[in-house]
């Protein structure tokens, strides 16, 4: 009986070994992978929590900045931000409100410079599409209509065509393009829900030009 056991647990012994030999290499290296790869995983995860919390950091200390009126400060947090975490939401959060207070200051020249960097780098849509607009804004100030145009045109989320009209009204109104102007504003003022405070504002370009919204009758029966 014994041997007879002893037999098979070395059959079995021996179809182990000739399966180790053939698929052992294969099996080994498939668990090297999987946890590699999961380390990995683990790793990027850690490294991306980490770049964030030190991106954050910075950004505190940017906005601190911004809110003193500090336009040297913020311009070099931001540097040492997007240089470092170019990638981040931060960063590109950054550069919109260090635009703001270089703007506030009269440095249009590097709010520009600022505005294209956002409007290059961000992958949010939405940041592209403010940093477009803002830029606008500081072209027609230097009275280069045709690039403020361009900005406006380069504004794609659809949660700022109301405010990209408006702003093409803007450049069309400066160009004394005022029919083009008024029909913008128009656009704009219809696209925009009537919640929002800033479609008082479309109201009043256009109540200035005799051509004040008639309210939709939903408005008009409040």
């Amino acid at each position: 009986m014994a041997s007879n056991l002893d037999l098979q647990e070395q059959e079995q012994l021996d179809e182990l070994k000739a399966f180790w030999k053939q698929y052992g290499n294969l099996i080994t290296w498939t668990l090297t992978l999987v946890l590699a790869g999961f380390a990995a995983w683990n790793g990027w995860n850690y490294y991306q929590r980490d770049q964030a919390a030190k991106a954050g950091t910075m950004f505190d200390e940017l906005d601190h900045a911004v809110q003193a009126g500090d336009a040297a400060k913020s311009a070099l947090v931001f540097n040492d931000l997007k240089q470092r975490f170019p990638r981040t939401t931060f960063a590109q959060q950054g550069g919109l409100l260090a635009a703001h207070v270089q703007a506030d200051k009269g440095q249009a020249d590097a709010a520009q410079a600022t505005l294209e960097w956002v409007a290059a780098q961000a992958s949010d849509e939405d940041y592209q599409a403010l940093a477009h607009l803002r830029l606008a804004a500081l072209l027609i100030d230097k009275k280069a209509y045709d690039e403020a145009l361009k900005q406006v045109d380069a504004v794609k989320s659809p949660e700022f065509a109301a405010l990209a009209d408006d702003r093409r009204g803007d450049v069309l109104m400066a160009q004394g393009k005022t029919a083009e102007a008024v029909a913008a504003w128009q656009k704009a003022w219809k696209a925009m829900d009537d919640k929002q405070d800033y479609r008082r504002v479309i109201d009043a370009k256009l109540t200035a030009q005799a051509a004040a919204p008639a309210p939709a009758a939903s408005e008009a029966a409040k």
